[in-house]
């Protein structure tokens, strides 16, 4: 099984950052398949509580059957960009003592050809984290005018080809299958990288935009201060620069101290920091060899100040 192959990344790193007190009420922002719960879970004593959120209803699943039997654990199907909402439900605002995000797309989704993920294996052209609700790519696709699509495969995939990709799949018409695509964009892109396929850019930017990935992470961020209790800890694994910079220059603004902008007079600068950067982890060599995709993993770790 797909489940079977997925290896969390900084798995003891990132549950060591993030439980400072075993009776604490703490969230999982991005489930998956419960790698990271299920050592948060073994740290938490009888009045320890954890909150597991997910868009995919595979890990939901997933959820309600590996932790059928805790009381101490909870799943809602969502995005981590309804944390306030989800923790104000159970009336838990200024009270979490952790939150956790692994970002990125999981190893299961990317192994299911039906997911659409990958262009490794063919399958329907879906790209939905959330396969209950919203377009697919095929349909994304069909309907975005070339130019907004270019900006978003040189954006959100970093890649120096975007317009001509962007023209051959607008040639293209209706997409159908992931496999289509790639070849679509293999045989646009004049300059292949040594190791790496054509399209992996072009189906990250797509994927990114599918599911508001970026979005969420901004949405996100400032409801984890609000929640959190003070000493309340802010763990998150990025795998790529986008996402990586959201978080650093967000941890970077909410713990530094504000600029004077007076007139040269003296002023009594107020202090309106609310964060404290606690570690930024990469994963180890061991890790890397088990797992290569943990060789572009980011751990940032901040913690709510009083």
């Amino acid at each position: 099984m797909a489940d079977s192959q997925h290896i969390t990344v900084l798995l003891n790193e990132a549950v060591a950052a993030l439980v400072t007190d075993p009776s604490g009420f703490y969230v999982d922002g991005t489930f998956g398949r419960g790698g990271h719960s299920a050592l948060v879970m073994q740290q938490l004593s009888a009045d320890g509580r954890l909150l597991g959120i997910d868009k995919d209803l595979a890990a939901i699943a997933t959820a309600k059957t590996r932790f059928a039997d805790d009381a101490r654990f909870a799943i809602a199907h969502g995005s981590f960009a309804e944390l306030a909402q989800l923790v104000a439900e159970r009336d838990m605002t200024g009270k979490v003592a952790g939150v956790l995000l692994d970002l990125g797309v999981s190893s299961p989704q990317l192994d299911e050809a039906e997911r659409g993920f990958s262009f490794m294996q063919d399958g329907p052209l879906d790209m939905r984290m959330d396969n209950s609700q919203g377009e697919t790519a095929a349909e994304w696709l069909l309907q975005i005018e070339e130019e907004a699509l270019a900006n978003i495969i040189f954006k959100y995939g970093e890649e120096r080809y975007s317009r001509r990709i962007a023209k051959a799949i607008k040639n293209a018409g209706l997409i159908e299958t992931t496999g289509q695509l790639a070849e679509i964009v293999k045989t646009a892109h004049p300059k292949w990288e040594k190791h790496k396929h054509p399209a992996t850019r072009t189906f990250q930017a797509i994927r990114i935009a599918i599911n508001k990935e970026l979005e969420d992470i901004d949405i996100f961020l400032p409801q984890a201060v609000e929640v959190l209790k003070p000493e309340g800890r802010l763990v998150v694994i990025s795998f790529h620069s986008l996402e990586d910079r959201l978080i650093k220059q967000f941890i970077q603004k909410e713990s530094s101290l504000a600029e004077d902008t007076g007139w040269g007079l003296p002023q009594v600068q107020q202090d309106t920091r609310r964060l404290k950067k606690i570690a930024r982890i990469r994963a180890s060599e061991e890790e890397v060899k088990a797992n290569p995709r943990s060789r572009s993993a980011w751990l940032r770790v901040a913690e709510k100040l009083a």
